[in-house]
């Protein structure tokens, strides 16, 4: 839709007070904290950004003053200036609609609550949609719905990320339901933004409410809030009005919707440029592996370990975590939070980090590597919001086309009735059903514990390997001698049988590399051992990305197909059937000597 096109807008010249550069543009900032009330002085936008240095109170910025800190100087223009609104409902109050916008354009310089435009941060090019809640509480009308679904379309056309700033009061209600399909307009947007596979990093800053938060603001790949934001649908005042509930004082915050699941990452006013940043970069790079030079350490040739000492080496409360190896391997790991539907899971630990110039998606299930964070992770079981938060991950993966790793530590799923009421059967299924058929490399470590379907929902990939101490098993010895033998004493006696160490399961044809450890054990040098899974992983995702997605998913399935039915199992078959004839023919014709 053209500029001026749409019924409700029509273009005006510029008014005398707007802005000519976002950049030169004086900040509106107060001179006092108005939470704790502490002198910020004069030029406190300058100073202090507008944080309280006293108790951290982000107070609300000006859209040009965020653009200010987030865009590099001088490469910011500017789309759509001057649409601005008819009135199409000829809504009048106390005021006339129309004489509020012109109040809201002297006060802020701006024709309606949104700019958006181009420009470059940390020197990569992108398009930003910022709120301002100085013009008339940052609410969505058709001009906002407008510029920011052609924002939307115009970086689809580019190939270009797009970050929202949001500061918003919801839909604007002088322009009744016009107002209010502009959800529907603006997510819908967003929706073919994202089928383009394009990064779009949603930045929720106090107050995010609405129609606004219910539109487009909730739908980035990555949600960033300031600390403290008041964010959500429908606003406490709203509710204790509408029915009469009295809310606690932690509701509509922003660190409680990211412990429920909504929300990403909390980041400071000072350091969002550097995060957008690094996110940006991690999800727009499609570089290739830059081999270091990587001597592999000297460790001992593999050998077969005893199935109870494999059991012993990977439970031991030494041995490196996913967090050990993600630290020493990965570059800028930048961690997500939540399943964007019930909660964040702590046992489970998702997001993007830089291998040697290939950005690469990480899901790992965490112990802990203290027994308070054992207690916090639940010792890597995960509830089904962690599994629905690896899922986010694997779809991420695959819309930028990125490499995905999986780290499997964990004795498996968590049991009990908040696990089951909240669908972990249902969580498990959808992992395994996603990861096979990703459009994406993928590879798969067992680095401890490989508990049951706990951790084998994380390992349907093109290539999973075991270090030479993990286990893998369909049940903990414990509990395979409690069935057998009611007695989880037995637990050594049963370990044989289930066939667990990384040999067994290499002769089984279950895994297709068993990586060494440093002597002794990985938890004697976990530098070494990061270093050998390190070049495991550059070697094979490279040779990954040299095959087509169709024969990715082709070799994926057949390999997972033949397990147990048109693998072992015919071949131990045929090795019974070809024995069983050797010994007619020795018998009929009276050979002394066994063919083999």
């Amino acid at each position: 839709m053209k500029e001026g096109s749409d019924p409700t807008t029509e273009k005006s010249p510029p008014p005398a007070t707007s802005p000519a550069n976002p950049a030169t543009e004086e900040s509106n900032s107060t001179s006092s904290c108005p939470k704790c009330k502490f002198d910020l002085g004069e030029k406190s936008f300058e100073r202090y950004l507008n944080v309280c240095p006293e108790c951290n109170f982000h107070m609300p910025v000006s859209a040009n003053e965020r653009l200010k800190l987030l865009v590099d100087p001088g490469t910011f223009k500017e789309w759509d200036k001057n649409l601005t609104s008819v009135d199409p409902l000829h809504f009048v109050d106390k005021k006339t609609y129309l004489e509020r916008l012109k109040e809201a354009t002297q006060k802020t310089g701006m024709r309606d609550a949104v700019i958006v435009g181009t420009g470059k941060i940390d020197g990569t090019e992108a398009v930003f949609c910022v709120l301002d809640f100085e013009f008339m509480g940052g609410t969505m009308g058709s001009v906002v719905g407008e510029k920011v679904s052609n924002a939307f379309l115009r970086a689809i056309k580019r190939k270009l990320p797009v970050i929202s700033v949001v500061s918003s009061g919801g839909a604007r209600m002088q322009e009744g339901m016009l107002s209010l399909m502009q959800m529907a307009k603006t997510a819908s947007a967003v929706a073919r933004f994202h089928k383009a596979g394009l990064p779009y990093i949603s930045v929720q800053t106090n107050p995010t409410t609405g129609g606004i938060a219910a539109s487009f603001s909730s739908l980035g790949d990555v949600i960033i809030a300031e600390p403290k934001a008041l964010v959500g649908f429908a606003g406490p005042r709203v509710i204790e009005q509408t029915i009469g509930e009295k809310l606690p004082p932690e509701s509509h915050t922003a660190e409680f919707l990211m412990d429920h699941g909504m929300i990403d990452k909390i980041v400071e006013r000072k350091n969002l440029k550097l995060r957008i940043s690094h996110l940006i970069k991690h999800l727009t790079r499609q570089g290739q592996v830059k081999f270091p030079r990587l001597r592999p350490p000297q460790n001992q040739p593999l050998k077969h370990i005893d199935p109870w000492e494999a059991v012993e080496a990977a439970r031991n409360p030494e041995r490196p975590t996913s967090i050990d190896y993600i630290e020493r391997i990965f570059a800028n790991f930048v961690e997500f939070k939540g399943d964007r539907y019930f909660g964040d899971d702590p046992a489970v630990i998702i997001g993007v980090g830089d291998l040697e110039g290939q950005t690469v998606a990480i899901i790992a299930q965490e112990k802990g590597r203290n027994e308070e964070e054992k207690t916090y992770r639940r010792k890597g079981m995960a509830m089904p919001e962690g599994y629905r938060k690896a899922q986010r991950m694997m779809h991420m993966a695959e819309k930028f086309h990125i490499p995905l790793v999986t780290f499997l530590d964990t004795p498996g799923a968590f049991p009990g009735f908040e696990s089951e009421k909240r669908g972990i059967a249902m969580s498990l299924a959808h992992c395994f059903s996603i990861m096979s058929t990703l459009m994406t490399p993928t590879v798969s470590i067992v680095i401890g514990e490989g508990g049951s379907g706990g951790a084998s929902a994380l390992s349907v990939a093109d290539r999973v390997f075991m270090q030479e101490r993990a286990i893998f098993s369909v049940i903990s010895p414990e509990g395979a001698a409690s069935i057998l033998y009611r007695d989880a004493k037995k637990a050594k006696d049963v370990a044989p049988f289930l066939k667990l160490t990384a040999f067994d399961l290499y002769n089984l044809q279950i895994i297709d590399k068993i990586i060494p450890e440093a002597q002794g054990g990985a938890h004697f040098d976990i530098l070494t051992s990061a270093q050998l899974i390190k070049i495991e992983l550059l070697k094979n995702i490279e040779a990954l990305k040299r095959h087509s997605i169709n024969n990715l998913l082709n070799e994926r399935y057949k390999k997972f197909n033949q397990m147990g039915v048109t693998g072992v199992y015919w071949q131990e078959l045929l090795k019974n059937e070809l024995q069983l004839g050797i010994e007619r023919l020795q018998k009929r014709f009276k050979i002394g000597k066994e063919v083999r």
